[in-house]
C-alpha cells in the first residue's frame, strides 16, 4: 500500500513545545474563508454566524487554550482560487501543517493540474464536495479517472458524504485499494433524529477497508444545534471506535462550522472525557498521531 505511513517524531517535539512527553496534537479539519456571499454561497441565512471571515489569526487563541499544535485546512468551495488560498496562508501561517485543496477531478486535463499542484509540498490531499452531487457520482468515470491519478502523488482523499451516500462510497474505495481515503465528520449521521442502525451497518462494512479512516469532525452539526448532550453523541462515537480503532481515526472540529452549535472547548473535552479510560498512546494517536502519520505532515 503505497500510503507513506510513517511518524515525524522531529515535527511533534517541534509543535509540542519542544516537550519528548507530548505528542503533537493535531485537528485535521478546520475551513479559512474571506467571506463573500457569491464564493460561499452554501452559507446562508440560517448560518448568519459563518458570514463573516474566518482565518488563522481568528483561531490562533483557541488553539493555544486547547493544546492544539497545528491544524490542517481543509477546502470550503470548489475552485483552484480556494487551493491557492490555502497555500499562501499557509505560508504566513505555520500553525498550518497541511492543506487539502480542490482540483476539478473530473477534468479531462487532471494529469496536468496535478502535477502544476505538486510544486506545494503543503498540499497533502483533495477533497469535492460530495455531499451536494447525485447518488451516483462516485460511480462516474471521469471522476474516478481523477481519483486514480492521486496515487502517482502520494495524495489522500477526503471523503465528504451524507450518511444516505455511504453505500456509493463503500462501492467507490473498494475499487481503490492503495488510495489513502479518510471519511469526514464521520458520514454524517442523522443525530438529531437518533437514527443509527443503517448508517452503523455501512460504516462498519467501509471500516472493512483498511486503507479508509474517519475523523472525529463536524458532529455537533448533525445534532439538533446548540440543544445536544454530550450523551447524543457516544452511541455514535461507540460505533466508530469499534469500528475503524484507535489506529484510524483522526480528532478533527470543522471549526468555524461547529459554532452553529457549539463552542471548540466542548468538542474538544467531549472527546477528552470520551477517551479517558484509553491508554495514552492510543490518545496520542487519535489527537494527532494518526493525522501526521495519514496527511505525511
Amino acid at each position: 500500500m503505497n500510503m507513506k505511513k510513517y511518524y515525524d517524531a522531529d515535527f511533534a517535539d517541534a509543535t509540542a513545545g519542544g516537550d519528548p512527553e507530548r505528542t503533537a496534537v493535531i485537528d485535521s479539519h478546520v475551513h479559512f474563508w474571506k467571506y463573500d456571499k457569491i464564493t460561499y454561497d452554501w452559507i446562508d441565512n440560517t448560518m448568519k454566524t459563518l458570514q463573516q471571515d474566518y482565518l488563522p489569526e481568528h483561531i490562533s487563541s483557541t488553539l493555544k487554550r486547547n493544546d492544539v499544535d497545528g491544524v490542517v485546512a481543509v477546502q470550503a468551495t470548489q475552485t483552484e482560487m480556494e487551493t491557492h488560498f490555502l497555500v499562501e496562508l499557509a505560508k504566513t501561517h505555520p500553525v498550518i501543517k497541511g492543506v487539502v485543496g480542490w482540483i476539478d477531478l473530473q477534468a479531462d486535463n487532471i494529469g496536468e493540474r496535478l502535477q502544476y499542484f505538486s510544486q506545494y509540498p503543503i498540499i497533502k490531499g483533495y477533497r469535492h464536495v460530495v455531499q451536494g452531487e447525485p447518488l451516483d457520482f462516485l460511480a462516474r468515470e471521469n471522476f474516478r479517472r481523477g481519483v486514480a491519478a492521486l496515487q502517482a502523488y502520494n495524495y489522500t482523499y477526503d471523503i465528504l458524504i451524507f450518511h444516505n451516500q455511504l453505500q456509493p462510497a463503500i462501492d467507490f474505495v473498494r475499487a481503490f485499494p492503495d488510495q489513502p481515503f479518510v471519511i469526514d465528520h464521520c458520514a454524517k449521521p442523522a443525530i438529531r433524529h437518533k437514527d443509527i442502525d443503517e448508517w452503523k451497518r455501512l460504516m462498519k462494512e467501509m471500516a472493512a477497508f483498511p486503507n479508509v479512516s474517519c475523523k472525529l469532525s463536524g458532529l455537533f452539526t448533525e445534532a439538533k444545534w446548540k440543544e445536544w448532550s454530550a450523551a447524543d453523541f457516544y452511541p455514535y462515537l461507540d460505533v466508530v471506535f469499534e469500528a475503524f480503532g484507535t489506529n484510524r481515526l483522526l480528532f478533527g472540529t470543522d471549526w468555524p462550522v461547529m459554532l452553529l452549535s457549539g463552542i471548540y472547548v466542548q468538542w474538544k473535552s467531549l472527546l477528552d472525557k470520551y477517551m479517558e479510560n484509553y491508554s495514552p498512546e492510543e490518545r496520542e494517536k487519535v489527537f494527532g498521531r494518526n493525522a501526521i502519520q495519514f496527511y505525511n505532515l
